[in-house]
């Protein structure tokens, strides 16, 4: 592809017009008050500005959502399927253009954005097999001459809220099996990052041929639409990636109106180490489940929690191989921690490692900061000190000691999270066991705890989440059912 630059940004020559809102299949401006800017974490150089959306603009979205939603529906399967296929088929020719673009407007390195593509067009290709699932069932009745039908259905209108760090994906991850289901579909992105994360679906699914109205794509400042986008009567269901506290707020909306809600939220993940673990195969796993993305995932490792017989060794091996990452240019094909999303985020982990070392921690790595870029931090402490107790989203790691497997078991599950966790024992069969035993929704054994695959059950355990995403449980979060019985045969009732 060509290269152009845009605003002293480069791009590759590709969609245009991703600055605009996506609304009933007409791209245009918001009718909002504010501009939102959207700045390139590593170079800081305004990549697009919007105008943004306003709650006459949502409500526009969600009507040409519901209008468009049945007819849809009655697509028949293997059209949906094959616009589907042509989803991913896109997506796989325009991969340059995508990696780019989440370079640009993300600051994903070059080796995160092609796993994020990867992942993108995985979950669509598989979402493209749910039209041929949106099926009756005929279970036998209890009751003389019935007949049960049970109708798995589409809701109708799903509203999808993304997030800035792999933004891309996890609005994908809703967007295509709701397509898929026979849904209608509003995005709303995560403002930092609302062309990687919006628009450019909005893009990929008009050239797939999805009918005009049943994919938009909504950029507004909260601090104009406040609740707007979740309270609004159309949606049958909000799915929501992000944190804890805003994951909180949306779930009690959705309960108070009666709405479908699927939650994706924070994580503490632990990556327990037992005394008869591979040390060596541990630290590969824990750097790459820590610095993958800057540390800015859900699923990153936030705590190793090590024997303390194995503590010396590990921790040394650890601290030597992150010295030999690369940090910088999230453009250099070879980088695996680049920028931070933005100076918040940057002075809100360092204010968290200064807390840390006020109660105790001691600096086994210490990191340096330039601009938005955070070379790691690695601390040996507590699960009790800061960058334990929260979730530092960042290249900030605190390694625990434990004299016992009893005592990582403890300390392990001592988090109010429950998303994912990695276990490396001497053998499978003993951390299965351990494993078995942990509160989270996922864990990874001889591996590390950034995983997600299209086929298997991906969400978390206490406050990290509700609901399920991949294979058949997001086609199960996507749609619903109906029973309809036949009394074939006269009934005999009790008078």
């Amino acid at each position: 592809m060509e290269l152009e630059i845009q605003k002293g940004v480069l791009f590759l020559v590709g969609y245009t017009g991703l600055d605009s809102q996506f609304i009933g299949g007409q791209w245009s401006e918001g009718t909002g008050s504010s501009t939102i800017d959207l700045i390139n974490p590593y170079t800081q150089d305004t990549v697009a500005s919007f105008k943004s959306a306003s709650v006459m603009d949502i409500d526009e979205a969600y009507q040409s959502a519901k209008n468009t939603q049945e007819e849809w529906a009655e697509v028949n399967a293997f059209e949906r399927s094959r616009i589907m296929n042509e989803a991913a088929r896109i997506m796989e020719e325009r991969r340059e253009e995508l990696v780019q673009l989440l370079i640009e407007d993300s600051g994903s390195t070059f080796i995160k954005a092609n796993v994020e593509v990867d992942f993108c067009i995985a979950i669509t290709r598989h979402a493209a097999s749910f039209p041929f699932h949106v099926e009756a069932t005929s279970p036998p009745s209890i009751v003389p001459g019935k007949k049960n039908k049970v109708f798995r259905k589409p809701l109708g209108v799903v509203g999808v809220i993304g997030p800035f760090n792999f933004p891309m994906y996890l609005a994908m991850r809703s967007v295509a099996p709701a397509l898929a289901a026979g849904n209608s579909v509003v995005l709303k992105p995560d403002t930092q990052t609302a062309m990687s994360g919006g628009t450019v679906l909005g893009k990929i699914f008009e050239e797939a041929g999805v009918p005009s109205g049943v994919m938009n794509v909504v950029v507004p400042n909260i601090s104009e639409i406040g609740d707007a986008f979740v309270e609004h009567p159309i949606p049958r269901m909000i799915s929501f990636t992000g944190s804890t506290g805003v994951g909180r707020h949306i779930g009690e909306i959705c309960g108070r109106m009666i709405k479908k809600v699927v939650l994706e939220l924070g994580g503490n993940n632990p990556f327990v180490v037992l005394e008869d673990a591979d040390i060596d195969r541990a630290v590969d796993g824990a750097a790459f489940g820590k610095y993958m993305h800057s540390g800015q995932i859900c699923m990153a490792v936030n705590r190793i929690i090590v024997h303390e017989n194995i503590y010396e060794e590990f921790s040394k091996k650890y601290v030597e191989l992150t010295k030999r990452i690369k940090v910088g240019n999230p453009s250099d094909t070879d980088t695996l921690i680049g920028p931070l999303i933005n100076q918040k985020a940057v002075k809100r982990i360092l204010g968290e490692v200064e807390k840390a070392k006020e109660e105790g921690a001691e600096i086994l790595l210490e990191g340096s900061v330039n601009g938005n870029v955070m070379s790691p931090f690695i601390l040996k402490g507590t699960n009790e000190m800061s960058t334990a107790k929260n979730e530092m989203f960042g290249p900030v790691v605190t390694i625990i000691p434990v004299s016992s497997e009893e005592e990582a078991l403890r300390v392990a599950n001592d988090t109010e999270f429950g998303l994912s966790g990695s276990v490396h024992a001497g053998t499978a069969e003993k951390a299965m066991a351990f494993a078995q035993k942990m509160e989270t929704g996922m864990v990874h054994i001889n591996d590390q705890s950034v995983n997600d695959e299209p086929l298997v059950a991906f969400g978390g355990e206490k406050s990290s989440g509700v609901g399920r995403f991949g294979g058949e449980w997001s086609l199960d979060e996507f749609t619903t059912f109906q029973w309809i019985s036949v009394q074939e045969e006269t009934r005999q009732y009790p008078f």
